[in-house]
């Protein structure tokens, strides 16, 4: 399939490996790795920020290959969770940015188009949330106010 505003195909990187195995040499167990997962998340940091962390500082390749629950299932159940879910929030910091940029090149029509698609990325991704629960019916999004 073709993405959406590009129309080119997919997109190639990283794959996670195929093994969903705890590795042999982790002296992690899962208790100490969701402490871990808490004790960052008090600290303000994002759910992908924590799995960077806990790859990059303490070696632990997969929170859910050893814990058998994800970050984010870790989080709802010690009611640590983010108001707004992370990729909704990095677009609305996206909009701003570029609200910014547009207020002073105001001829700069490139950066119109990529406000209006960002516009759009939002409005699709609220829809989806208010949809699936995880964002009240109620709640609205503001343009320009960081939340």
């Amino acid at each position: 399939m073709a993405r959406v505003y590009s129309r080119k195909k997919g997109k190639s990187g990283s794959k996670k490996p195929a093994k969903k195995v705890k590795p042999s040499w982790l002296n992690y167990t899962p208790k100490e790795i969701e402490q871990l997962v808490i004790k960052l998340a008090k600290t303000g940091t994002s759910p992908s920020r924590i799995g960077i962390i806990l790859r990059d500082s303490y070696g632990i390749p997969s929170v859910r290959s050893i814990t058998n629950k994800k970050i984010l299932g870790i989080l709802n159940e010690n009611k640590l969770n983010p108001e707004i879910p992370e990729d909704l929030n990095s677009l609305i910091k996206r909009e701003s940015k570029i609200l910014k940029h547009t207020e002073i090149n105001k001829k700069d029509e490139v950066s119109k188009r990529g406000l209006i698609i960002t516009n759009s990325k939002i409005r699709r991704l609220i829809k989806y949330y208010k949809r699936e629960g995880t964002l009240p019916d109620e709640w609205t999004y503001e343009r320009g106010k960081i939340y």
